[in-house]
């Protein structure tokens, strides 16, 4: 209904346009004084032009506003989640050592709240930017720490190691995986 709106307003202001053109030219091509209403009829183009302008211009603002809300919901955890990363690095480093022991009942406790972790994470949105050892080095989506001699021709410019998580809220990258790569 919006885009059928502007179009209305867009072919009334070029209306408007060619009407005011065809008028500019009678004024230069006739010597003869316009009359009142001629005057008033101008007039009234100038002033229905200037307000279909207004009109097309806030539209355009209602619907830029709107997008840039929505947008605003989609990243308004980004900070928290941000703040949260160094803490699921040092769980998921923490598992690994857990892993390591020979209590059942520890282990099995610090995965529960270890998974309630990246569950709840989740559901905010945050997803792990998924790289692997082998996957081309894309600078968009990863940071290359450093490059170390490739162990076979196969990892040429390709990630060797993963060194740290990636992570992207939506579709934003909030955190670039940091890797290695062979040369």
């Amino acid at each position: 209904m919006n885009q059928e709106r502007t179009e209305n307003i867009e072919k009334e202001i070029i209306e408007n346009e060619a009407i005011q053109e065809q008028n500019q030219e009678n004024t230069e091509d006739s010597t003869v004084e316009l009359s009142n209403e001629e005057k008033l009829a101008e007039e009234l183009a100038k002033e229905k032009d200037k307000f279909l302008r207004l009109f097309a211009e806030f539209e355009n603002y209602k619907k830029r506003t709107s997008k840039e809300r929505i947008d605003l919901f989609k990243t308004a955890n980004q900070e928290v989640l941000q703040a949260m990363l160094p803490v699921l690095d040092d769980f998921d480093r923490a598992m690994i050592e857990i892993s390591k022991s020979t209590d059942e009942n520890l282990i099995k406790g610090v995965e529960l709240i270890h998974e309630k972790l990246k569950a709840i994470l989740v559901s905010k949105g945050l997803e792990q930017v998924e790289l692997s050892e082998g996957d081309d080095f894309n600078a968009d989506f990863a940071e290359a720490i450093t490059q170390i001699p490739a162990p076979s021709d196969k990892l040429k410019g390709k990630i060797v190691d993963v060194l740290e998580k990636g992570y992207k809220l939506g579709d934003k990258i909030i955190r670039f995986p940091k890797v290695v790569i062979g040369q």
